[in-house]
């Protein structure tokens, strides 16, 4: 399992057996490891893993207009925890934090 946070450092995230889940436990997402990166359940682009722990939006990924169609629902794994608030990276060049809806 894998705690995974925006670029201000924020928890959004885990990755668990290439699954993507909320801090709540939702299934939010799926790792398509042929592309390297996350979709959404509507099989959208995500994001994907920089700087080893970041869940990034890439401005210019080349896929992120397909749809990868739907995965599925792998439930819900229940919450993990809060590692909290692991820093601020700043801003890398062509990526912006991922388009959060499942955080309230």
């Amino acid at each position: 399992m894998l705690f995974l946070h925006n670029l201000s450092g924020k928890h959004i995230a885990n990755l668990d057996n290439n699954q993507l889940y909320s801090p709540r436990g939702e299934n939010i997402g799926h790792y398509e490891s042929g592309y390297e990166f996350f979709i959404d359940m509507n099989g959208k682009y995500l994001g994907e893993i920089i700087e080893e722990n970041r869940l990034a939006y890439n401005k210019s990924n080349s896929y992120k207009n397909i749809n990868f169609g739907n995965h599925g629902n792998y439930g819900n794994v229940g919450n993990y925890g809060n590692p909290g608030n692991i820093g601020n990276i700043g801003n890398i060049s062509g990526y912006e934090d991922v388009v959060i809806t499942w955080i309230m």
